[in-house]
């Protein structure tokens, strides 16, 4: 007799009403990130140079993002006559909704019970883990090629076919120097992964895919150095060209969104998550503190970057990419796998 089949048997651990809590938490968080990291960078970068960074708009210039997120919004949106309005429309909200998905996955702490309810401290704990995030990451370039093909700018066009080339061709290098980590642990979920590294976080065993893992990340997220798909020397404005107002915001928006998103991801994979080192065992509502600090300081290593390292050309980002970083990942890959063979 076939019965039917009820939502505890398919997994859904979690009431509904708590899964739309966490959706509504996951954006509130990752919009707040945003602006918060958009400040960072500016001020950050500004010490740094040797100057102020914005001081006018609020007490220490804090409320600076919230002036530029308003000035953007509240422009009039144009577009070139020659684009397609529709995709010129939509492929910024691919980007930005790639992004906000992404972070679905990141966990800021373990299982807490929450008025009786047990709870886990992210958005989804995925049995493929790792695989989400690329997932959404390939789907992102969407963004970037409907963006600058739609404009109808042969400037916009050639940017996407750049943004197209780098982010495929570095994702291929991420994807491998996370193997080693993932070889390690025994599991794909970013949960287990930061439960198996209660014993020595993976940045030790691990350290030239960390390093792989970085490089990659400047070229994935477009971030100085490595931001040739908005080279303004060579493209004027790469795909982003013939955006302005609201749709630049959200491209603006997702790339700082992205960054967040990497640093996250490091922060997990490398740095133990929500584990604290020397055993140390904090109480759980310090478990989340812990995942923001991380990244956070992965941030600020990508703002200092960003003010050291002059940009290269194009073609030497996609020689770093092919036949440094790939050969490198692929052997840091086998090496792990052979090392965890023999000792166990």
């Amino acid at each position: 007799m076939n019965l039917p089949i009820t939502f505890a048997e398919v997994g859904f651990a979690e009431p509904w009403w708590i899964q739309i809590l966490k959706a509504v938490i996951i954006f509130l968080v990752g919009f707040t990130l945003v602006p918060l990291s958009l400040m960072l960078d500016r001020k950050l970068m500004g010490r740094m140079q040797m100057r102020y960074g914005p001081n006018r708009v609020g007490p220490f210039g804090a409320l600076q993002p919230m002036a530029d997120i308003g000035k953007l919004l509240f422009k009039q949106q144009f577009r070139p006559r020659t684009s397609v309005g529709f995709l010129f429309a939509v492929a910024p909200a691919i980007s930005m909704v790639c992004a906000a998905a992404s972070l679905a996955i990141i966990p800021f702490g373990d299982t807490v019970n929450i008025f009786g309810e047990k709870v886990g401290l992210y958005g989804v704990d995925v049995s493929i883990g790792i695989l989400f995030l690329f997932a959404f990451s390939a789907l992102s370039v969407y963004g970037l090629m409907l963006g600058g093909w739609a404009s109808g700018s042969k400037y916009s066009f050639l940017g996407a076919m750049r943004s197209a080339a780098q982010l495929i061709s570095y994702e291929v290098s991420m994807g491998l120097s996370l193997i080693g980590v993932v070889i390690t642990a025994g599991t794909l979920s970013l949960t287990g992964i930061v439960e198996a590294q209660s014993g020595m976080w993976y940045i030790v065993p691990q350290f030239i895919g960390f390093l792989i893992f970085l490089l990659a990340a400047f070229a994935e997220t477009n971030r100085p150095p490595f931001d040739l798909t908005e080279a303004d020397a060579e493209l004027v404005g790469g795909y982003s060209t013939e955006y302005g107002g609201g749709r630049f915001a959200a491209y603006y928006a997702a790339e700082y969104f992205n960054l967040v998103i990497a640093s996250a991801v490091a922060a997990t994979m490398f740095f133990g998550g929500w584990m604290l080192p020397f055993g140390i065992d904090p109480p759980r509502f310090v478990d989340p503190i812990v995942v923001l600090v991380k990244t956070i300081l992965i941030v600020c290593f990508f703002i200092w970057a960003r003010t050291t390292f002059p940009r290269p050309r194009y073609d030497q980002l996609m020689s770093l990419g092919w036949k440094i970083l790939l050969p490198l990942a692929t052997a840091n890959a086998l090496v792990t796998a052979i090392i965890v063979v023999v000792t166990h």
